[in-house]
């Protein structure tokens, strides 16, 4: 949950995002603590493997479990045949999906059987008396302004209205000659003829709704589906005005480029248009699509997240409180402003996402949704009545998703948005509190199985989210949809045919949470190398995660981003490249790139980033507010940092450039191999396999390791494809990037216990304290490796009669190949090559 909303903020679960019960799964660490992973439940054979008595995890980015991949029949039936699915659950499903993967969610088959029985009832209904849920979602060319032949047709929802006008601009803001008139479903609606060929209402006008309620009152309101809202700019915190948009043809944006095609893992910018400018102001869409977005792009990241995109009257709320869900944020410019943003990120090969704000609404009656409840019944308000339709940490309104209208506006909210704007796909914002009836408040999720499927449970809430992730991958089967949920419900990221929820990723929230901790707690000798490799582990191995270090969430007032906790007030004065520099920023830097580099290599399947922490950015994010006399000082991103070239800032954006960029090329993220093989305390050393890359992540402050043993999977010879180290990062050159490291077989062929952490094959590096450094499997010409295999069955030989098997590595290394030139799926990442790649990327086109 987003910490601005409440100083104190919804507790997470403490064994972080992922939520298992610990009779199910637990840690299971070798003999010598250098290796652990998640066990699986028993009977769950798909994505897991039994290798030399441990266990190794390797995320299938689909799973069959006993050939139920075929549709999971019963379940898939759900969307193709409800005839038969009812009938399947009437009987008693036997073959759910979920339950077939996880046998620990078995005792709770009533609970999927009904909330599937709700799905389906109520997607059958839609389909009955609206054709379909996508004609369904098709609400915004009904409700509000539209064009029908002759005039403008405006329609609002508004059952407790007694009497009703549309008023403006147009009509002197007199609406006697503009009443509205009301149907059985509590639809009001009017017919405004055009005036000599040209609409009665002007494009860019101010207009509202107005209506009298029970107590013969008469009030004022923004129309619901409003396009565009604005205040009156000569008044100090002015309320909104509705504005009718229907620029001519001739000066409607036309969408340029198709959508960029979906990339196999997500490497997402997390940004502000508003807080985009490096002056205290507020930026503009069109600034950020021509300033902010090649930086984006020149950084490899490969999707777009923008925030405070829906109109909210209270810019401080970081665009949280919703007031007009259909309008584009008039702060930043017009609608057609941010068609050229979107345009412009997918001429770029940026995905777009938007962070959208289902969850609550503002409880702001002027200007917002919430002014259209006027003490009606719950089914006739888009929010409940009570205590349930208030949350009160957050201070705002809580939707009843259970109500037809109000399924028709989220489900045309979304619909709109992608299909107006060309969305790719949305971070759905505060998803715990939509599942629970309490909403996550006081409520520490420990992995128990009944916390997620109980009376607490708000089905009318999880069948809304259902038939949302059904209607956007109908739409759009390519998009991407990501939960914030903090809870770990089981189920939530599996597609709605298995009985899940449908998203395709949750963000992994306990990262930074462990992150913060540790920089505000402990001391470098404190940091457990077993705790950072399961806190970036510990998540349901068939629910893909999206990992971040921090986002705007741990940069809000009252905190730090990770930069400013690492050095402080050393960053106002020791970031100069023309002086040496100090031990804090020295060590600052090293920990800022291994931080978010190794959230990325190892935390999940996708990775966030929010704006300017890339390169550092120092201090705090706090909006304008009484209480810093409306300041936009701290409300800004200091893009000169990073670009005044004898600053250290560059270092850490360097870097952050070339992991995307090992990325882009390597593919790891999408790779369903993932191994840790130590976690070695006393060394402070973390070594994985990624892929087929191997990540050697060396926390120690003051230790260097010099013919560090390695394991791996894989024999050959490994190059450096990344260094942190590297004299382009800031770093002290320390690491030879010629360097060409041969592998040895470790063991007996047959017999594990011999094999080295559990790894078939083993070379050694050098390793040097506070260090991050990335080998590539270099490939070689086929002759090569048959030498290659006679040379290492002779060097395992003579191994097997010395002592020290393990650390003496001499006989191989000298060991004499003709290098093959690296594949161009595999190619050398480290810094000198950065700049030639980029350049390929820009021949390429992506």
């Amino acid at each position: 949950m987003k910490m601005y909303r409440s100083s104190s903020p919804l507790p997470k679960p403490a064994i972080g995002p992922l939520s298992l019960s610990s009779s199910r799964y637990r840690i299971k660490a070798s003999r010598n603590n250098h290796w652990f992973a998640i066990q699986q439940p028993v009977g769950v054979a798909a994505g897991v493997q039994n290798l030399f008595g441990r266990w190794i995890l390797t995320f299938p980015s689909r799973i069959s479990t006993n050939a139920r991949e075929e549709h999971s029949s019963a379940i898939s039936a759900i969307l193709t045949d409800d005839h038969s699915a009812m009938k399947t659950i009437e009987e008693g499903t036997e073959d759910i999906g979920l339950l077939g993967m996880d046998p620990g969610l078995e005792p709770y088959k009533e609970h999927f059987n009904y909330r599937i029985r709700r799905y389906i009832d109520q997607k059958k209904l839609i389909e009955k008396y609206e054709g379909s849920v996508e004609e369904f979602a098709q609400g915004y060319l009904k409700f509000g302004f539209n064009r029908e032949e002759g005039g403008l047709v405006y329609r609002e929802w508004a059952p407790a209205a007694q009497e009703a006008q549309v008023i403006g601009d147009f009509n002197g803001w007199n609406g006697s000659n503009h009443r509205m008139e009301k149907n059985q479903f509590g639809v009001w609606s009017i017919k405004i003829p055009d005036c000599g060929g040209s609409p009665a209402i002007p494009h860019n006008s101010k207009v509202k709704f107005r209506f009298k309620h029970g107590d013969g009152i008469w009030v004022d309101r923004i129309p619901a589906w409003i396009r565009f809202a604005v205040p009156d700019p000569t008044r100090f915190a002015a309320p909104y005005d509705g504005v009718f948009w229907d620029p001519p043809p001739s000066e409607r944006y036309q969408f340029k480029y198709p959508r960029p095609i979906k990339p196999k893992a997500p490497r997402i910018y997390e940004a502000h248009v508003g807080m985009s400018s490096s002056e205290p102001r507020i930026n503009s869409y069109r600034e950020f699509a021509d300033n902010v977005l090649p930086r984006i792009r020149s950084n490899n990241y490969n999707t777009v997240q923008l925030m405070a995109v829906m109109e909210h009257s209270y810019y401080g709320s970081f665009g949280y409180h919703v007031t007009n869900f259909f309008a584009v944020s008039s702060r930043s410019g017009t609608p057609d402003d941010l068609k050229y943003l979107i345009d412009k990120a997918h001429g770029m090969g940026l995905c777009v996402l938007m962070d959208v704000v289902h969850s609550h609404a503002s409880n702001n009656v002027t200007d917002g949704l919430n002014g259209f409840d006027v003490g009606q019944s719950s089914q006739e308000s888009y929010f409940h009545t009570g205590d349930r339709g208030y949350h009160k940490l957050w201070d705002s309104r809580l939707f009843n998703y259970s109500n037809w209208e109000v399924l028709r506006f989220l489900l045309s909210n979304l619909r709109f948005w992608m299909e107006e704007f060309k969305f790719d796909g949305f971070r759905f914002d505060g998803v715990t509190s939509m599942l629970y009836h309490h909403h996550g408040i006081n409520m520490a999720f420990t992995g128990n199985y009944y916390e997620y499927f109980s009376e607490k449970t708000d089905v009318d809430a999880v069948v809304y989210l259902m038939l949302a992730n059904f209607l956007i991958h109908s739409i759009l089967p390519d998009a991407t949809v990501i939960a914030e949920d903090v809870s770990g419900m089981p189920g939530l990221c599996r597609p709605v045919y298995e009985g899940g929820v449908g998203f395709g990723y949750r963000l992994a929230m306990a990262i930074p949470d462990k992150w913060i901790d540790y920089l505000k707690n402990k001391t470098d000798s404190e940091w457990s190398m077993n705790e950072i490799a399961s806190t970036l582990t510990n998540r349901r191995y068939s629910e893909k995660c999206v990992s971040y270090a921090e986002s705007h969430d741990q940069s809000i007032v009252g905190d730090k981003t990770i930069a400013f906790l690492l050095m402080d007030k050393e960053m106002y004065s020791s970031m100069s490249c023309l002086a040496d520099t100090s031990p804090i920023i020295d060590r600052g830097i090293a920990l800022h790139k291994m931080i978010h580099f190794i959230t990325m290599a190892l935390g999940g399947e996708g990775y966030l980033n929010f704006m300017g922490n890339e390169f550092g950015h120092p201090e705090w994010i706090d909006f304008p507010r009484e209480g810093n006399g409306w300041s936009y000082q701290q409300c800004r991103r200091q893009w000169n940092l990073v670009d005044t070239d004898h600053l250290r800032y560059k270092f850490m954006n360097a870097f952050d450039r070339a992991m995307n960029l090992l990325e882009d090329r390597f593919s790891f993220l999408s790779s369903t191999k993932q191994i840790v093989s130590s976690t070695n305390e006393e060394d402070k050393v973390i070594v994985f396999e990624r892929g087929d890359l191997v990540f050697v992540f060396n926390f120690h402050p003051e230790n260097t390791y010099e013919g560090y043993k390695v394991g791996c999977d894989l024999p050959g010879k490994y190059k450096v494809a990344l260094d942190s180290d590297a004299w382009d990062f800031g770093g002290h050159g320390r690491v030879g990037h010629d360097a060409e490291h041969f592998t040895c077989p470790e063991g007996i062929p047959g017999v594990p216990e011999t094999n080295f952490n559990n790894r078939p094959n083993s070379f050694q590096v050098l390793s040097p304290a506070h260090t991050s450094v990335v080998y590539y499997k270099v490939e070689e010409r086929p002759e090569e490796t048959d030498n290659r295999k006679v040379d290492q069955a002779l060097v395992a030989d003579a191994m097997a009669k010395e002592e020290n098997v393990h650390t003496d590595n001499s006989a191989y290394i000298e060991l004499k190949t003709v290098e093959q030139p690296a594949s161009a799926g595999e190619p050398d990442v480290s810094p000198t090559n950065i700049e030639e790649l980029e350049a390929d990327n820009i021949r390429r086109g992506t």
